[in-house]
Formats: C-alpha cells, sequence, structure tokens
C-alpha cells in the first residue's frame, strides 16, 4: 500500500477522534489545517472517509459489536469502524485488514491489540456487506431526533435520517446568462444545477472561469426570495462562505458582506476573485453594524441542523445545550438589522435548520414585537417548490426528506419579510 494511502486512512481516524473524543466538528479541524499536509487528493481522500464512516456510524457499530467482548480504546474503535466502512463499501479485503493492523500496530500504546483488529475486521470482510445492507438507516441520537419528531413526526424522521444516510449531490449556482451544457449537471426546478458524481471540482468546465460556485439548492433560495435588482444596497450578514454573496452581486446590486471571522471572510473574496464579481467586505459583529439598505439577507447562526446529510458529523459532535443561546441570538440578530431597513424594503430571514424554534417561531415572534412588519407570501410564488412548503405563517420549510426522486435537498427556513413604507 501507497504511504499516501496510509497517510489518509490515519488522517480519517485522527477526524474521527477529534469528533467522536473531542466533540470538534471536522470544519473546525480543517480550518485547523489537521490535513494540511497531505496533498489535495489525499485530504480529500481522508474527509471522504471520515464522512463515510460518520455517516455510517450506528451500522458499523452494530456489525462490531457482534465480535466485540467490551470496546476497545477510541482509537482502536475508530480504526475498526473505518476499516468496517470500507470493507461494506466493496473497498479489497486484504488491503483495508492490512492497512488497520499497520495503523494499529504503529501505536505504542496499542500495538497489542493489532490482532484482535486483524481478527475482527476478517470476520467483517466475510459476512460484514450482506448484514450492512440489511441494517436501517442510522438514526438521529436522540437529543436530536426527539424535538424532530415533536415538530415534524416519526414517519417524516425516519425520511429524514434516509435522506442523511444517503448523502447529497453536489449542486452549483451558475451566473445569470452562462452556458451549462458542458458541466452535463441536471437543471432543478428552482434553477441550480446538480451533479451526482461530480470528480474533482476545480476541473470541471467553467470552473476556472469563474461561471459558478458550489451552493446547495435550498441555500440558493433565500437571495431568489430577495430577488435582488440592480442598482439596490443589500447588505448580507453572516455572509461567509460567501454563496449568497455572490448571487446578490451577480445580480447588479451593490452588496455589502458582513461576518464576525476574519479567516472565513478570507473564503468570500476568493470566491469573488475567482468568479470577477465585486462586494464591500465588512469584517465585524452583526449586532454592531449601522447603515441604511433597501434589502437585507440575514443567514442567522443555527443549529445547522438541516445540512446533516453533507455534515453526519454534527450530531456527534454536538448535544443541543447550544440551541437556546443560538435562538436567542438570532431574535437579537433580526431586531437589529430590521432597524437597519429602509421604510418599504425588505429582509429574507432565514436558517439552515430543522427545528421550528429556529425558523417559524422565530417569525411568529417577530411579527407580533414589529407591527411595521408583514410576510411577502408572493415572494415565494416563482421558486419552483411545492406549494406544500410554504407554512401557515407564510415562510418556505425544507426538508432533506423532500425531492426523493431528485436526491433531496437541505433542511432551511426562508421567510421574506416587508417593511411599512
Amino acid at each position: 500500500m501507497s504511504d499516501a494511502g496510509m497517510q489518509a486512512r490515519r488522517s480519517a481516524i485522527y477526524l474521527l477522534d477529534q469528533v467522536l473524543g473531542e466533540g470538534r466538528l471536522m470544519s473546525e479541524c480543517l480550518g485547523a489545517g489537521v490535513l494540511d499536509h497531505l496533498p489535495a487528493d489525499e485530504r480529500a481522500r481522508a474527509q471522504r472517509l471520515a464522512t463515510e464512516t460518520l455517516r455510517g456510524l450506528e451500522r458499523a457499530d452494530r456489525l462490531l459489536q457482534k465480535h466485540l467482548r467490551k470496546a476497545p480504546p477510541l482509537t482502536v474503535r475508530n480504526t475498526l469502524r473505518l476499516g468496517t466502512v470500507e470493507l461494506c463499501h466493496g473497498a479489497a479485503a486484504h488491503g483495508v485488514v492490512n492497512a488497520m493492523v499497520q495503523i494499529t500496530a504503529s501505536h505504542k500504546r496499542h500495538n497489542k491489540i493489532k490482532g484482535l483488529v486483524n481478527a475482527v475486521l476478517r470476520k467483517i470482510a466475510a459476512d460484514g456487506p450482506a448484514a450492512w445492507d440489511a441494517l436501517r438507516a442510522p438514526r438521529l441520537p436522540k437529543w436530536l431526533r426527539q424535538p424532530l419528531v415533536q415538530a415534524w413526526g416519526g414517519e417524516a424522521v425516519t425520511a429524514m435520517e434516509g435522506a442523511h444516510f444517503a448523502g447529497a449531490p453536489l449542486d452549483i449556482t451558475a451566473k445569470p446568462g452562462v452556458d451549462m451544457t458542458d458541466l452535463a449537471a441536471q437543471e432543478l426546478p428552482t434553477g441550480s444545477y446538480r451533479l451526482a458524481l461530480p470528480g474533482q471540482v476545480s476541473a470541471l468546465p467553467g470552473y476556472d472561469k469563474g461561471e459558478w460556485w458550489i451552493q446547495d439548492a435550498a441555500a440558493a433560495l433565500p437571495v431568489r426570495v430577495l430577488a435582488p435588482a440592480t442598482g439596490e444596497t443589500i447588505l448580507d450578514l453572516c455572509a461567509a462562505p460567501g454563496g449568497k454573496t455572490l448571487q446578490i452581486a451577480a445580480s447588479g446590486a451593490q452588496v455589502t458582506a458582513l461576518d464576525v471571522s476574519a479567516s472565513r471572510m478570507k473564503r468570500v473574496a476568493e470566491n469573488l476573485q475567482r468568479t470577477g464579481l465585486q462586494a464591500d467586505m465588512v469584517v465585524g459583529d452583526a449586532l454592531e453594524h449601522q447603515g441604511s439598505y433597501d434589502a437585507i439577507l440575514l443567514d442567522a447562526p443555527c443549529s445547522a441542523t438541516g445540512t446533516i446529510r453533507r455534515h453526519p458529523d454534527l450530531p456527534h459532535a454536538k448535544d443541543g445545550s447550544e440551541f437556546g443561546a443560538l435562538i436567542d441570538l438570532q431574535a437579537q440578530m433580526l431586531a437589529h438589522a430590521w432597524g437597519l431597513l429602509k421604510p418599504g424594503g425588505r429582509m429574507v430571514f432565514c436558517t439552515c435548520s430543522l427545528l421550528p424554534d429556529e425558523g417559524e417561531v422565530q417569525i411568529d415572534q417577530a411579527l407580533t414585537a414589529f407591527p411595521d412588519m408583514s410576510v411577502d407570501r408572493a415572494a415565494l410564488s416563482l421558486l419552483g417548490v411545492d406549494p406544500g412548503w410554504i407554512t401557515e405563517e407564510g415562510g418556505l420549510r425544507l426538508r432533506p426528506d423532500f425531492w426523493p426522486e431528485l436526491g433531496g435537498l437541505d433542511g432551511f427556513y426562508i421567510a421574506c419579510l416587508r417593511k411599512a413604507a
């Protein structure tokens, strides 16, 4: 086995240790540069291996528990989990088993357990793949599953779990007028384009020219609801990594992109440069920003529970303890942003959350707090979405189990708010 292949597996196990042992998100680890020592292709492989293992964690544990009398140390357990997922995804048994034994043997603390790793994974190689396919889709942890069942019902949550396990295709947003024929992508009803097996993104037609950017179909809808126009002054609050900023800039509007994170704003700058689009960039606290705008997009910090099909580490790295603080922060941001909006202007409030407290409930409370606020239902009329997704108060509720025949989409809540003139 190549040294690079071993390094990708070691790095994947390290990521699993960080998520499952330290409660760190993979994005946090990657942002800290933990994989920067790897070549780009092996870095991508390490991320893919860790993501696939987290997505199938419950299945892997069910198969492994038949062969383990007691749980081994976390790193060894994660080595077994990774090996199990690889074997059950069709990887060659000889290569996987040898690699996991070598990785275990290289640890001074765990080197005596290499025989166990060898024996267990050989058994998994023999009967694991058939047993894997017979298992249910992994369930969300109770701290998240219970409130979602309360909100949407058990059948819907089971369907969401199936969508999470299936993972997510690659969605992209194109500049207006760009011919997407060369990309051979499926155009979705909402105007996004979808690729099932994209390969290396930077090698795809149009990437170097900045003709499009990666953005889930659900994440592209808030700007389409906002419908920015040429010459308007628009504030994009919590802008990083910049997909919505690019959409607004491509419309011809004058956009101010604000985010509290300087490092995340670097990504916005990189995306603007690649696409040849312009925005005024501000690093700062959304609650302290001042100004007056024709329109505002507030993609508020949230639980991100709508993105689990792409980020399966989230249910394992979090426990829900921060939800209350996030909900309070969303309300504060919404109130402050409302004061920055010109009379007669419009604001789109959105969160990539599946929790009504971070969506429908926020808008219900805001409508009570601000007499000059109303929900613009008409803004949702030309989006290409199912009318049944429009909620009682006039927002748009998206869930990962929607569009099952098309490959699903992220969970999101979106509402267009109008300020009285």
